[in-house]
């Protein structure tokens, strides 16, 4: 367990961090307590972290924490809306937890230089992880590896990505499911009975034929996905 005289960045932070490729600089964005920052440093997977967030108080503690863990000089704070507060050439590992689906797709599309670099994307959606599993196929980026992960009691994904360079249309269930199938264990199977409850909730709002007997499709493909984890 991560120690360094404070509290561990928790079992989803952890996860996502589990996934970026050591020795190479990374940028974490939304940063928040700066937590992560710090453990992927101490933890020696990487030698330089940009640690940036829009807010000025959690960059504040951030700093302090790095400073106080005596990294300081490995992890540059700064202040900054998404991906805009970096370079193009500055980070190989990008990171981005926390947030909505949306969210990341906002930070993700203003940044189109992505696309272009041989980056690798850490991605943990809280919530609509199907709409950005979506923006990353129609955009060229390949999804590699789903980690789901359980803390106190909630589960979440995180996501390994990188560019491919080649654009698709991806099926509603890659949307809904991605690779959590393959993934496998409880956290998987949480967030796919998750996913199985909001599509039946669908169901209840009006909709013509064609629509609700594609919705059931997918419902029995969840389905039929969630029994092969049990």
């Amino acid at each position: 367990m991560y120690r360094a005289g404070r509290p561990s960045p928790g079992a989803r932070l952890i996860a996502a961090g589990s996934l970026v490729r050591k020795g190479r600089p990374v940028a974490d964005i939304g940063c928040d307590h700066g937590k992560l920052a710090v453990w992927l440093v101490k933890k020696g997977i990487s030698p330089k972290i940009i640690a940036v967030d829009k807010r000025p108080l959690p960059l504040s503690r951030a700093k302090a924490l790095a400073r106080q863990c005596g990294v300081q000089d490995c992890v540059d704070c700064r202040l900054g809306d998404g991906l805009s507060a970096l370079g193009p050439d500055e980070a190989e590992e990008i990171l981005i937890t926390g947030l909505s689906g949306e969210t990341i797709t906002d930070i993700l599309a203003a940044a189109p230089w992505l696309g272009e670099k041989k980056v690798h994307l850490v991605l943990q959606p809280t919530t609509r992880a199907s709409v950005l599993r979506r923006w990353l196929c129609e955009e060229g980026f390949a999804l590699e590896e789903e980690r789901p992960v359980l803390e106190r009691g909630r589960a979440y994904t995180n996501l390994s990505v990188y560019s491919k360079g080649q654009k698709m249309v991806p099926t509603e269930r890659f949307c809904e499911v991605g690779l959590l199938p393959r993934a496998g264990g409880r956290a998987a199977e949480t967030l796919l009975q998750n996913r199985l409850v909001d599509l039946r909730n669908r169901l209840k709002a009006p909709m013509n034929a064609a629509e609700k007997n594609d919705l059931k499709s997918l419902i029995d493909e969840v389905e039929a996905c969630l029994r092969l984890l049990k």
